[in-house]
């Protein structure tokens, strides 16, 4: 991959953070100057389109509302033809406000530096109390059966007045939560190809809508 820092770019990505939304791609190894080999994550990122800036006088805040991977002209409705996108996100700015229609990319960041990445966990289903929160289990002794992976008992009685106490750790859907994940570093930056390379692992499957916030 090729670092590409030249592009101009607009002015008031310089007074805002930097963010970007893409689809997370498989994982792989990359070496460094030293051979010393990083896990790390293909996120093909934008480019981004300004749908819409928001201002303190009529919206009370400042804000830029982004447009990613653009829709088929047969899935777009009436309403939607002036946004086309498949994903909306706003992000926040300070000082010069951008231009309805300007194109962010990849090129916002750099090699080195530390990102946060927001994406959607992998759903798994209805799982138990061993999965779930890492519960031992039982014994695993003579005279158990089918209770290796039980959650034992969950209290009540003379505790709560014999109702479930709120927030019980207890077999029930697990993943397809929102998570966040700090402190990765960017290893790669290809224009060409609109692809980041992230260090370490992020949530979700291939495929997931991925926000990275520099």
């Amino acid at each position: 991959m090729v670092l590409v820092n030249s592009r101009p770019l607009p002015a008031f990505l310089f007074e805002t953070m930097k963010a970007i939304l893409g689809t997370k791609g498989r994982m792989t190894q990359v070496f460094d100057e030293k051979g010393i080999v990083h896990p790390a994550t293909i996120v093909t990122a934008g480019p981004l389109t300004v749908t819409q800036v928001k201002g303190k006088e009529k919206d009370g805040y400042e804000s830029a509302q982004f447009g990613f991977l653009a829709k088929k002209e047969s899935r777009v409705n009436n309403a939607q033809k002036a946004k086309p996108f498949q994903y909306l996100r706003e992000f926040p700015f300070e000082g010069a406000a951008p231009e309805s229609g300007a194109s962010v990319d990849v090129s916002v960041f750099a090699v080195g530096d530390v990102v946060t990445v927001s994406a959607i966990s992998k759903g798994k289903g209805f799982q138990g109390v061993v999965k779930r929160h890492g519960f031992h289990g039982g014994p695993r002794s003579h005279g158990q059966k089918n209770k290796e992976r039980a959650p034992g008992s969950i209290g009540g009685g003379g505790r709560a007045g014999g109702r479930v106490v709120k927030g019980m750790r207890m077999a029930g859907r697990m993943g397809g939560d929102r998570i966040t994940v700090r402190n990765l570093k960017v290893l790669q930056v290809d224009l060409a190809t609109n692809t980041l390379l992230i260090s370490g692992a992020i949530p979700g499957h291939p495929g997931t809508l991925v926000e990275i916030r520099g």
